[in-house]
């Protein structure tokens, strides 16, 4: 993989071509090359080999989003050592448990990272760590904010610039089956306890290398910025190893769109003259609430292509993205993929495939996805029920670490031979797929099966509200009851006269049958450290229920407002 990323570029014009132009939260920037990369990558290889790593040993990487982070993940693959990467949101123990399920030999992370103007201490959560983490040996740390030097241990901590300062500037490659592990990457699971998802080296880049070229219709001269964090697995494919092995040009920001003001993306865009640009329905939905005089302040004519992740869609934002940052003319891929499949695996072809504002429309060539019902019959158009994939794909998930069981249970037991995807779907009359969400976020009312994200898109078409999220409720007749957690655009009041307005705007959008039986405004709704919406969590607060695994909570004060306003609601 680290070859094919880097050394088979050296050899052609894309040698002194920008690799990674990175940009701090601060306004620090830097630029590299193929081959400044290459020979970073090599120092750091062969720093870790210095260390006593070797070809299969695991290695936790818990980093910020700098440099050091793509240059320790292309090292870890030169010298066949799979890496652990744990985004540097998560907390000790969360780190802790991701250790000791891989039974990691080293951990690199940094002195500190940049959020909002804060520093995060992630040296300090490192260290934390390792209390009941017996297998790591060595620490490496990357020097960001100069506020660790006091808190080195001696004889584990060592700092990344004195690893790699006498390290020479080639390394060969080590040699790797396809099918040895690349890395490992950990996802929350239903019983709380993450799942190490294992990615191999000949399929995954494939399948990396191939979505990325044929999605993002990209060009040479592209300038790309995919605005997910390395830590998951959105980062891992489409800003590190799908990239590079195209030779592409990956744009990597470390820190937060709001800050110091909520046009840090778009002056990020202005500036580095930013051809393609992914990021997640939940930022888009943001992006609308904040309003279009922030991407009104820069110019985005660069821009060709746009591609959201991570969630379904409404049209709302599509429609929002294509107008205000798109400006009516750059084409929007919303794709569908997950942690397990590696790659993009339902997608539009810019230039090729027709698009329809809220859905991924078809799959990528190769990719044989079905949506069934309950018993696994095909739905055909205008049918909905859970979606599937019938063959294998390169990229594919290979196994749970350490847990070969689960893995069958979670992913090949609910219909023969065939994956399960957990996702809801429905086909259109054209045969272009609608992704529902999660299986548990289909509603069933009266008999009447309800896709939250049906009823979510209804709530944000209303021009009071800025983001919602719905969620299914027991209910002693209906089985099911809707209840919406609403956010509303600055300046509107949540009176008893705007709830009754949303609900009948959601009934006269879908029907009777999807009227809300409550709505609660929130000034936040719950999101994972990567953006998305905790509807688990929101189920919680509405069945009165203990709160399950919110380990992957950016905020927990927002959860706590909700329980108290839904309190006293009750």
């Amino acid at each position: 993989m680290s070859y094919n990323c880097l050394d088979r570029h050296l050899t052609s014009e894309r040698r002194n071509k920008a690799a990674i132009i990175w940009e701090g939260e601060p306004g620090d920037w830097k630029v590299y090359t193929y081959w400044d990369l290459y020979r970073e990558v090599c120092r750091f290889a062969n720093g870790l080999k210095s260390l006593g790593v070797q070809k299969g040993d695991r290695i936790t990487i818990y980093l910020p989003m700098v440099p050091e982070l793509p240059i320790a993940m292309l090292a870890c693959a030169r010298i066949g050592a799979p890496h652990s990467v744990i985004f540097g949101g998560f907390s000790a123990e969360s780190i802790r448990d991701r250790i000791n399920d891989s039974q990691s030999k080293i951990i690199i992370t940094a002195d500190g990272g940049y959020r909002r103007g804060n520093i995060v201490q992630l040296k300090q959560n490192a260290d934390e760590s390792l209390d009941g983490s017996p297998s790591i040996e060595k620490m490496v740390v990357v020097r960001r904010t100069g506020h660790a030097d006091d808190k080195m241990v001696e004889g584990r901590d060592i700092w990344w610039h004195d690893l790699v300062e006498d390290q020479a500037l080639t390394c060969p490659p080590e040699q790797m089956d396809s099918e040895d592990m690349l890395y490992l990457l950990y996802t929350s699971g239903t019983t709380g306890k993450p799942k190490g998802i294992v990615h191999t080296t000949g399929g995954y880049m494939v399948g990396t290398y191939a979505t990325t070229k044929w999605v993002f219709d990209l060009k040479e001269n592209d300038v790309y910025w995919c605005t997910a964090d390395i830590g998951w697995v959105t980062g891992h494919s489409y800003i590190v190893y799908g990239p590079l092995a195209n030779g592409a040009t990956s744009v990597m920001y470390e820190g937060s769109p709001d800050y110091p003001d909520r046009d840090r993306f778009w002056a990020i865009v202005a500036k580095y003259g930013i051809t393609i640009c992914y990021t997640a329905p939940t930022a888009i939905r943001t992006f609308m609430r904040w309003g279009e005089q922030y991407p009104q302040r820069h110019d985005l004519s660069t821009l060709r292509l746009l591609g959201s992740v991570g969630e379904p869609i409404n049209p709302e934002a599509w429609v929002w993205y294509w107008q205000h940052i798109g400006g009516a003319r750059c084409p929007v891929v919303d794709t569908w993929w997950q942690t397990e499949t590696g790659m993009i695996l339902i997608a539009p072809l810019p230039g090729i495939t027709t698009l329809k504002p809220g859905s991924a429309t078809q799959a990528f060539p190769g990719i044989d996805a079905e949506v069934v019902d309950e018993v696994g019959n095909p739905v055909g158009p205008g049918g909905g029920g859970y979606l599937t994939i019938k063959k294998p794909w390169p990229a594919m998930l290979r196994t749970i670490y350490g847990d070969p069981d689960r893995y069958v249970d979670q992913y090949w037991s609910r219909y023969k031979d065939v994956y399960f995807t957990s996702d809801g779907a429905k086909l259109d009359e054209d045969g272009y797929f609608w992704l529902l969400g999660r299986v548990d976020d289909v509603i069933n009312v009266s008999a009447h099966r309800i896709s939250t994200m049906e009823v979510e898109s209804a709530l944000v078409d209303n021009t009071k509200v800025a983001e919602a999220a719905c969620i299914g409720k027991s209910h002693e007749v209906k089985g099911q009851a809707i209840v919406g957690f609403v956010t509303l655009k600055d300046g509107i009041d949540g009176t008893d006269d705007v709830i009754t307005e949303l609900k009948q705007h959601v009934a006269t959008k879908i029907g009777p049958m999807a009227r809300p039986d409550d709505i609660y405004f929130a000034a936040e709704l719950p999101k994972t450290r990567s953006g998305k919406i905790m509807r688990r969590l929101l189920r919680d607060v509405a069945e009165g229920r203990v709160l399950g695994d919110t380990t992957t909570l950016a905020d927990p004060d927002v959860v706590d407002a909700l329980k108290s306003q839904y309190g006293d609601e009750e």
